[in-house]
C-alpha cells in the first residue's frame, strides 16, 4: 500500500440505493438537496496526504483492519475502489480518468451526532481496505471490462462464513460510468462545507492538486447479517469483486469459505479484524 501514500482518497455517499438507510446516516443528509433524487449525497476526504490533522494518517491495508480505541461500533463497507489519474486546469479539476479498479472496504464507525462524514472514516491506520489486487480499466463505459464485474461481500466469525452484503452487479449503482464522472468533476469543484459534506477543492490544493486519487464510489446494500451485525476482534471481513462470465454467486461463496480463489478474474481484499493496541 505504501505506493498510495501520496495519492489522496475520496469516498462517495448515498450511491446505492437503500443503503444510508440501513446505516442509520439517512438523516445526516435531510438538508443535502440535488435535482436528481437518485444522485449521490456528496464526496468526502477519508485520507489527505501530509494534513495535521486525523486525515494525514495513512488508512489503508489490505490485509487487516484495527478497531478504533473509543467503544463504537464498526461495519464494513463493502465497495468497489477506483484508482484515477487527476487533471487541472486553471487551478480547477478539469478530468478524471480511473485506470484500475479493486475491492475496497470503507469501514466506517456508527456513531450519533457526528458532524462530518469523514470523521466516521479514518480513525488511524489500518481503519480502511483496498485489494492488493487492482484490474486495469480498458474505458469506464458500457462495454468496458466492468460490464461483466460483480461485488460481493461476506464475514468470517468464529469459523463460519456469512454473506454481510448483497451479491450485486457493479452496473447496479445509482451513478456509474460517465454519469457517475462527471458528478464527481463538478462535485468536487462546487462542494461547499455544507452539513455533513466538506470543501473537496479547497483539500485538492492544500494537497497541491495531486495527481492521483483512490475514489471508493459508494457502499452496497447489506446482507440481513450484514445490517445487524458489528465487526469484533477475530473476524475476518472479506470483500470479492468477480468477472460473472468465470464464477457465479455459489462458486463464489464455495472457495471464500475453502479460501482457494485463482488469480484470474476477481479481486479480493481479506482483512483480519484486531482491536487497537
Amino acid at each position: 500500500m505504501d505506493q498510495f501514500k501520496n495519492v489522496i482518497g475520496l469516498g462517495v455517499a448515498g450511491n446505492f440505493a437503500l443503503h444510508l438507510e440501513q446505516a442509520g446516516e439517512s438523516e445526516d443528509f435531510k438538508d443535502v438537496v440535488s435535482e436528481d433524487e437518485n444522485a449521490p449525497k456528496g464526496l468526502f476526504p477519508f485520507y489527505l496526504p501530509d494534513f495535521e490533522n486525523q486525515l494525514g494518517v495513512f488508512p489503508l491495508s489490505s490485509d487487516t483492519l484495527i478497531l478504533p480505541k473509543e467503544d463504537v461500533d464498526v461495519q464494513v463497507e463493502p465497495e468497489v475502489g477506483l484508482v484515477c489519474d487527476l487533471y487541472y486546469e486553471d487551478a480547477k479539476l478539469s478530468k478524471i480518468i480511473p485506470t484500475h479498479f479493486g475491492a475496497y472496504n470503507d469501514a466506517s464507525i456508527r456513531k450519533k451526532g457526528v458532524k462530518k462524514i469523514s470523521q466516521k472514516k479514518n480513525w488511524g491506520p489500518a481503519s480502511k481496505g483496498l485489494s492488493d489486487t487492482l484490474i486495469p480499466i480498458n474505458r469506464f463505459e458500457n462495454g468496458g471490462i466492468m460490464d461483466t464485474w460483480r461485488i460481493a461481500s461476506f464475514l468470517r466469525h468464529d469459523g463460519n462464513v456469512f454473506p454481510y452484503g448483497e451479491d450485486v452487479e457493479l452496473t447496479g449503482y445509482s451513478y456509474f460510468y460517465q454519469k457517475l464522472i462527471l458528478w464527481m468533476e463538478n462535485q468536487i469543484n462546487t462542494q461547499k462545507d455544507f452539513g455533513p459534506l466538506e470543501p473537496i477543492r479547497e483539500y485538492l490544493l492544500t494537497c497541491k492538486n495531486p495527481t492521483q486519487a483512490i475514489i471508493s464510489i459508494g457502499a452496497t446494500r447489506y446482507d440481513l447479517l450484514g445490517e445487524k451485525s458489528f465487526i469484533q476482534d477475530g473476524d475476518e471481513t472479506i470483500v470479492v469483486l468477480y468477472d460473472e462470465r468465470i464464477y457465479c454467486p455459489d462458486t463464489v461463496l464455495k472457495h471464500v469459505v475453502k479460501d482457494d480463489f485463482a488469480d484470474k478474474g476477481v479481486s479480493i481484499l481479506r482483512q483480519f479484524v484486531k482491536d487497537a493496541s
